[in-house]
C-alpha cells in the first residue's frame, strides 16, 4: 500500500481480546496505513477506554449495557461516541466511514455484526472462526452477493490465502487446488493418554506451547476443537469439499498451512509463531508493508516435525469431521456445545474429556435441519446451549 493512497479505516470488534489488542499494536506500528474508526468490547470497559483515549475513534461500543455510563463518562473529554448492545454494534459497523472490518470477537457472538457489516459492504478481516462455522453458507452467500471479500486472519487460513496469491485467476486456483493442509502445534497434551487427560486442569490446558492466545481458544487448541472449527471454516472459506481438507500435527509452529496443487507441487507458508503478520496482511491486502517482525532463522530450527493427529483421543478434531460431512446445522450444533463445554471446563465444573461427550450428545440429540436459515441457526445455537447447560448442571 502506497503511501499516497488514502489511509484504510479499521473497526475492530472486540479489541481488548488478544487478537485485537494485536491489531492495534499493527496499526500503532502502521500509522501512515491504517486508522482507527470503531472499536468495541463486551466487559473490558477499563482496557477499552485506555485503548479509544490512545486511537480516539469516531465511536465505541460496549456490548454490556450495564458498562455504559463507566465507558460513557471516561470518554467525554475526549468527544468520543459510545454507544451500548449488540444492536448498537450491529448498527455502528455499517457506519460509512469504516473501510474494513476485523472481527475478533470470541464465539458465535460474531455471527451478526459480520452480517451486518457484510450488508453494508464493508470489507471482512475474519478472525471469528465461528461466523463460518456456525452459517458458512449463509455468510459466504452474502458477501459473494454484496461484492464483499472476506480475509482470513487465523495464521492457518492466512497462509492457505498466501499461498494461493498469485495462482491466476481464482476460478482456475480453486479447481487447481487438489488439497490443504492444515497444520496443528498439537497443544500442551500432544502424545498424551486418554487416561492422563482425565485429571487435568484448566492451568495445565492453558499453557500452549507456542502461541499466545485467550482462553477459550486455548482450551480449544488443546482439545484440538480449534483445528476441527479451523477444518469447517476452511470450506467456505477456500470452496473446498472436506476430503480435500487435511489436518497434520507439527509442533514447531513454522509451518503455518501448506496448499498441495494437481501436480503434486506443494506451497507453504512460513514464519515464526506471531499472530500480528497474519492480521497486517489481512488489513492491508492486496499489499504486503515492511514490517519489524521478528524473522525466522533455519539454524535455530534444525529439525521440523509433523506427525497425524490422535482423533481416538482427541476425539473433537473427528467430531468436526462428522459434523461437516453432514452440513446443515450441525456444524453450528458442535460450535454452541463447545462454547458451553468449555465455559464449565474453565470454571472446573467438568473434566477435559467431559468436554468431547457433551459435543457428541448434542449432536445426537438436537433436531437436524439440512437447509437452515438465519433464524433456524439462532435457534439452534440457543436450543444446543440450554441443553448442553442442562447436561453438565443434571450430573
Amino acid at each position: 500500500m502506497s503511501k499516497e493512497k488514502v489511509k484504510r479505516k479499521v473497526a475492530i470488534l472486540g479489541s481488548t481480546g488478544s487478537i485485537g489488542t494485536q491489531a492495534l499494536e499493527v496499526i500503532a506500528a502502521q500509522k501512515e496505513f491504517f486508522e482507527v474508526e470503531l472499536l468495541s468490547a463486551c466487559n473490558n470497559a477499563a482496557l477499552l477506554i485506555q485503548q479509544a483515549v490512545a486511537f480516539q475513534p469516531n465511536a465505541v461500543v460496549i456490548t454490556n449495557p450495564q458498562k455504559y455510563i463507566e465507558v460513557k463518562e471516561a470518554l467525554l473529554p475526549y468527544h468520543i461516541k459510545v454507544f451500548a448492545g449488540n444492536e448498537a454494534l450491529e448498527q455502528a459497523v455499517t457506519m460509512e466511514s469504516i473501510d474494513i472490518v476485523l472481527t475478533a470477537m470470541v464465539g458465535s457472538a460474531g455471527l451478526k455484526p459480520t452480517l451486518a457489516a457484510i450488508k453494508s459492504k464493508k470489507q471482512i478481516a475474519l478472525a471469528n472462526k465461528e461466523t463460518l462455522v456456525v452459517a458458512g453458507e449463509l455468510v459466504t452467500g452474502l458477501a459473494r452477493e454484496n461484492g464483499v471479500n472476506i480475509y482470513p486472519v487465523d495464521s492457518e487460513h492466512s497462509a492457505i490465502f498466501q499461498c494461493l496469491a498469485g495462482e491466476f485467476d481464482y476460478t482456475i486456483t480453486r479447481s487447481a487446488i487438489e488439497k490443504i493442509i492444515l497444520t496443528a502445534s498439537g497443544g500442551p497434551f500432544r502424545g498424551k493418554t486418554t487416561e492422563f487427560l482425565k485429571t487435568v486442569r484448566k492451568e495445565q490446558a492453558l499453557k500452549h506451547p507456542n502461541w499466545t492466545m485467550g482462553a477459550k481458544i486455548t482450551i480449544d487448541s488443546a482439545s484440538l476443537m480449534n483445528k476441527g472449527l479451523e477444518v469447517i471454516e476452511a470450506k467456505w472459506l477456500f470452496g473446498l469439499n472436506p476430503e480435500q481438507i487435511e489436518v497434520i500435527i507439527h509442533p514447531q509452529s513454522i509451518i503455518h498451512s501448506m496448499v498441495q496443487f494437481v501436480d503434486g507441487s506443494i506451497k507453504a507458508q512460513m514464519g515464526l509463531p506471531d499472530m500480528k503478520l497474519p492480521i497486517q496482511y489481512a488489513l492491508a491486502y492486496p499489499y504486503r508493508l515492511a514490517a519489524q517482525f521478528p524473522r525466522f532463522n533455519f539454524s535455530a530450527y534444525p529439525e521440523l516435525t509433523f506427525e497425524k493427529p490422535d482423533t481416538e483421543t482427541f476425539r473433537n478434531l473427528g467430531l468436526a469431521y462428522q459434523a461437516l460431512h453432514r452440513g446443515g446445522n450441525m456444524p453450528c450444533i458442535i460450535n454452541a456445545a463447545n462454547e458451553i463445554a468449555v465455559e464449565y471446563f474453565l470454571k472446573d465444573q467438568i473434566g477435559f474429556l467431559e468436554i468431547s461427550d457433551i459435543i457428541e450428545t448434542c449432536m445426537h440429540k438436537i433436531n437436524f435441519i439440512k437447509n437452515p436459515d438465519l433464524n433456524s441457526y439462532l435457534e439452534t445455537d440457543q436450543e444446543t446451549r440450554i441443553l448442553a447447560s442442562n447436561l453438565i448442571t443434571k450430573k
